[in-house]
C-alpha cells in the first residue's frame, strides 16, 4: 500500500476568454465538474469561477496524472455544456491551464480564495490574477501564446 496525496488548484479559461458560464447555472456546471472528479475518485474541496474561468482545489489519487485529469474535465464539461441549452454561448475552453500544487495546510486558504471570486474580481481582471499565480509560482510567461486561443 502506498500512501500519497497530491493537493492541486487548477484554473482554466473559456475558449478567448469569453463571459461564457451564465451565472445562473454556474452550479449546474460546478457540480458536473465535481461528478467528473467524483468518477476519477477524486476529494473536490472546491469549484467556483466567474463567467470567463473555472478554479477546482482537488486532491488526486497517485494513479491520476494532472495532465490527464484536466483533460477529462474540459473535454467531459465541454460536451456536456456544448449539449445544454443552458451555455448556449459556450464554444470550448481554452487551450492552456494552470495548476499548482499545495499541501494540506493550505486547503481552507484555497477554499476560501475559489469561494471569494466574485468579490475578488471586482478588483482583479482575470488575466491579472493568472498572470500573478503564473509569476508566484516561478513560471515564465511567453506572451506570444499568454491567454491566446488563435
Amino acid at each position: 500500500m502506498s500512501y500519497t496525496t497530491s493537493y492541486y488548484h487548477i484554473v482554466f479559461r473559456t475558449y478567448c476568454s469569453e463571459p461564457t458560464i451564465p451565472v445562473d447555472h454556474e452550479r449546474e456546471l460546478y457540480a458536473y465538474i465535481y461528478g467528473i472528479a467524483k468518477n476519477l475518485h477524486c476529494q473536490t474541496y472546491r469549484i467556483g469561477g466567474m463567467p470567463d474561468h473555472v478554479h477546482i482545489f482537488v486532491s488526486l489519487p497517485s494513479t491520476l496524472p494532472l495532465a490527464e485529469f484536466v483533460q477529462r474535465v474540459k473535454t467531459d464539461s465541454s460536451k456536456w455544456m456544448k449539449a445544454n441549452p443552458n451555455y448556449p454561448q459556450f464554444k470550448g475552453w481554452g487551450r492552456e491551464y494552470a495548476g499548482f500544487s499545495y499541501s494540506l495546510q493550505d486547503k481552507d486558504k484555497i477554499v476560501g480564495y475559489i469561494m471569494r471570486q466574485k468579490e475578488h474580481h471586482r478588483r482583479v481582471s482575470f488575466a491579472e490574477e493568472y498572470r500573478a499565480f503564473l509569476e508566484e509560482n516561478g513560471i515564465m510567461i511567453n506572451g506570444q501564446y499568454f491567454l491566446k486561443d488563435v
